[in-house]
């Protein structure tokens, strides 16, 4: 019998191209931000796959504040149900959300239940950083998992345990903030760097034929409202937000050593260097024997392993001397011609990096 072991893995090289982009979609706008909620809530309907409440007591005692809010006297009473929950309920409150509008929101269960199949979260307030309730979930929750259980076996696909239920909070309290106030709007680069600040600079400035806009740092221009002549702040983040440029990019080389993917920029660039790559072969076969007793004799028969194990060590792969300065097209031809594979381009990468001849910044997740 002989084992073999297979791994599929896939490299994609891209060449990021300088392509005009909007602004709105290289920056954050001062003030335009969501806010976290949370809450702590039951889930109730649960087809007996709920909290083992001897194990999570905090259960219960949900169940017993929600009963007496009700008006269900419950002080004293033994129950253990199995079709309810303690859940941790979180939503995003996005910006300029307004009283009455609608969230999508996650449930996780948070102590031993199996399974939030079928379940409904009863009324839950989601509470902000500061405290205060700004909204409150209920609905019925729909979980991305199954879950089957025999008596002596149990399967279970993706994660019953946690849910979501779209459109499933509504906003009750909204977030004071007087945008319109602002005199100085920033803009915040979500990946800093000094040419793509002063680009955004000239073309802000260009489109209103004056200074309004001043670059701070790599990751922050400013924006006069008052020089702009604009109504309101608002009305200057939509006449700019589309405004187009092309964003400047560092040479990168980013590695998934789980899925054996590589993605280089154009402008990742390597000196004149030479490697050579070689190549293990791990072999195991087994072929047992059946030894049989002697005729006539009391014995049984007995099966003696055998494995014979194996290290082969192939021929290297050996990539020829490369030219200074060569370009991302260069070297991925170069690699792929040799048949060198994602794993291997993997370690070749590292040891040009560890050689001080890859000149880009080398990211390994």
């Amino acid at each position: 019998m002989k084992i073999l072991l297979t791994v599929a893995l896939i490299c994609f090289a891209m060449a990021a191209s300088a392509a005009p982009i909007r602004i709105k979609d290289l920056v954050e706008f001062d003030g335009v931000r969501g806010n976290d909620l949370v809450g702590y809530g039951l889930v109730v309907g649960l087809n007996g796959t709920g909290d083992g409440l001897r194990n999570a007591p905090f259960t219960e005692e949900i169940m017993s504040n929600i009963l007496e809010r009700l008006g269900v006297n419950v002080t004293g009473e033994q129950f253990r149900p199995k079709n309810v929950a303690a859940v941790l309920v979180t939503a995003s409150l996005p910006a300029f959300a307004r009283a009455g509008s609608q969230l999508d929101v996650t449930v996780s269960a948070i102590g031993d239940a199996k399974s939030l199949l079928g379940g409904t979260l009863v009324m839950t307030p989601l509470n902000a950083a500061d405290g205060e309730i700004y909204a409150v979930a209920q609905g019925a929750i729909i979980a991305g998992g199954a879950s089957v259980e025999g008596v002596g076996a149990s399967v279970v696909q993706g994660v019953p345990t946690s849910g979501g239920i779209p459109s499933g909070a509504r906003v009750e309290r909204e977030i004071s903030f007087d945008f319109n106030g602002l005199q100085t709007i920033r803009l915040a680069l979500r990946t800093p760097d000094f040419t793509t600040a002063g680009r955004i600079e000239q073309a802000v400035n260009r489109e209103f034929g004056k200074r309004v806009a001043t670059m701070n740092d790599a990751g922050t221009i400013s924006l006069n409202v008052i020089s702009a002549g604009m109504r309101s702040a608002a009305h200057m983040i939509g006449r700019i937000e589309n405004l187009s440029i092309e964003p400047e990019q560092r040479a990168r080389v980013v590695v998934d050593q789980r899925s054996g993917t590589i993605v280089m920029g154009q402008d990742v660039r390597i000196s004149r260097v030479a490697v050579s790559q070689g190549n293990l072969t791990l072999r195991v076969e087994e072929a047992p024997i059946a030894v049989q007793p002697n005729p006539f004799s009391q014995g049984e028969t007995v099966v003696v392993p055998r494995t014979t194990a194996t290290i082969e060590e192939n021929a290297g792969i050996y990539m020829a001397e490369v030219a200074d300065n060569s370009s991302l097209s260069d070297v991925v031809a170069g690699l792929n011609a040799l048949g060198v594979n994602p794993r291997d381009m993997i370690d070749i990468l590292k040891s040009v990096h560890a050689a001080g001849a890859l000149h880009a910044e080398f990211v390994v997740n």
